[in-house]
């Protein structure tokens, strides 16, 4: 084509110089026309037809790989391509010209193979098995080796080297990458133990007062973990630091189907006595507790009775105290809630005595997991017990407030 131009151009009257300059012009501008023109029929025909193929199926993955313009970004190998094999046609420049292509075409398929692993992992996010095994730090990880073997492509085929030679040179830079790469290499080890060892998903709940985390686990990425806290908030916490670093994952909570109430309340120990005759007939009369009185004064009766105690003294034999009658209403109330687990750890106990009173402890499980209904469980229960424990003649201790104190002084005076 040059040689035609060349010879029609001098028939033409042109200098050799002038016309050598011209047609290497033209036959310049032609292959670019030539390239422009395939970039135009690739994407604005066959890149519509695709589209509108891909929005008339009904499978999800080729949707994924439109939003990810992989198409669009293969489309753009078809000016390259004409151009390479235009290349022959300027001797003096073939090789130089091959070169550039090739590397433009590498770039081409490394961009390319990023959005198709964009769309794998958008594909895979549709499928319930995202939720127990996450995959992104891997695509990640795929990202990282096809962007280094993609870039010592480029620069071997621009320096018109073997690549080979160059990656023979990576060795001596082994230290500056493992350093250049050190957060990935780390993240890469601990996704895989986090995975394998099925530690923490998206979904999950888990608390790392260290870094402020205290949510749900939106995201776990070969680099990082990103958590929702619960104030809306977004923690960000490096993937290798759930493998070093001890966290809290409330997943065994969630798949329980009980949440633990785990809550005291502390008796005056002052108020603490026997029960008398009117004190027992009163418990009688309450629901929870009737049955519950009546087989304990009959225990207590044949154990005097057994011991010949004389119980005129009441340090002699065995009595019922109001303290402990108050622990058997609890435990009888919660048996009858309607929220509360009865087939989970069970216990109203007491525990040591200390300078804020006589501990009753709550140990139980609300059927109901939801953070807002497990506090209003919660709430609802102690609300009851509170309201209750003055019937059983106890108080619960209260350092003394600045009323108390003003009362005091008002005693005083008089």
């Amino acid at each position: 084509m040059v040689e035609l131009l060349n010879s029609w151009l001098r028939s033409q009257g042109i200098s050799s110089g002038s016309s050598d300059f011209i047609s290497w012009g033209i036959t310049a501008v032609v292959v670019i026309l030539l390239a422009v023109l395939a970039n135009a029929l690739v994407k604005n025909i066959l890149l519509r037809a695709l589209y509108f193929i891909v929005r008339k199926s009904k499978t999800k993955w080729d949707d994924a790989l439109l939003n990810r313009k992989v198409f669009h970004r293969l489309a753009n190998l078809a000016p390259i391509l004409v151009v390479y094999f235009a290349a022959p046609i300027f001797p003096g420049f073939q090789t130089a010209i091959q070169h550039i292509v090739l590397s433009a075409a590498a770039m081409v398929i490394i961009f390319t193979l990023n959005a198709l692993l964009n769309a794998f992992g958008d594909v895979y996010r549709t499928f319930e098995v995202s939720k127990e095994i996450p995959i992104t730090g891997y695509i990640q990880v795929v990202k990282i080796i096809i962007f280094i073997i993609g870039g010592i492509y480029i620069i071997a085929t621009l320096m018109n080297r073997s690549p080979w030679v160059l990656l023979s040179g990576i060795g001596a830079m082994t230290a500056i990458l493992l350093l250049i790469f050190r957060d990935s290499i780390l993240g890469l080890v601990a996704g895989i133990q986090l995975s394998a060892n099925d530690m923490v998903k998206p979904g999950d709940w888990i608390s790392m007062p260290r870094y402020g985390a205290d949510g749900d686990v939106i995201d776990v990425s070969l680099n990082t973990v990103k958590v929702r806290n619960w104030d809306k908030t977004i923690t960000t916490i490096p993937t290798y630091a759930l493998i070093s670093e001890s966290f809290q994952n409330w997943r065994g909570m969630q798949e329980s189907g009980g949440r633990r109430i785990k809550r005291s309340v502390n008796i005056d120990i002052n108020t603490i006595k026997f029960c008398n005759a009117e004190m027992i007939e009163r418990f009688k009369r309450i629901k929870y507790i009737t049955e519950y009185v009546n087989k304990k004064i009959e225990e207590l009766d044949k154990h005097n009775k057994d011991i010949e105690a004389d119980t005129s003294t009441l340090v002699n034999g065995r009595h019922m105290t109001n303290v402990g009658t108050f622990r058997a209403y609890v435990g009888a109330y919660l048996k009858n809630h309607p929220m509360v687990h009865q087939d989970m750890t069970f216990l109203v106990r007491q525990l040591a005595p200390n300078e804020n009173g006589l501990p009753i402890e709550i140990y139980v499980f609300s059927k109901d997991i939801r953070w807002a209904y497990y506090e209003a469980i919660q709430a609802d229960i102690f609300d009851h017990i509170l309201a209750v424990v003055p019937e059983f003649e106890l108080r619960v201790f209260q350092n003394p407030s600045g009323n108390d104190i003003q009362k005091l002084a008002g005693t005083i005076t008089k």
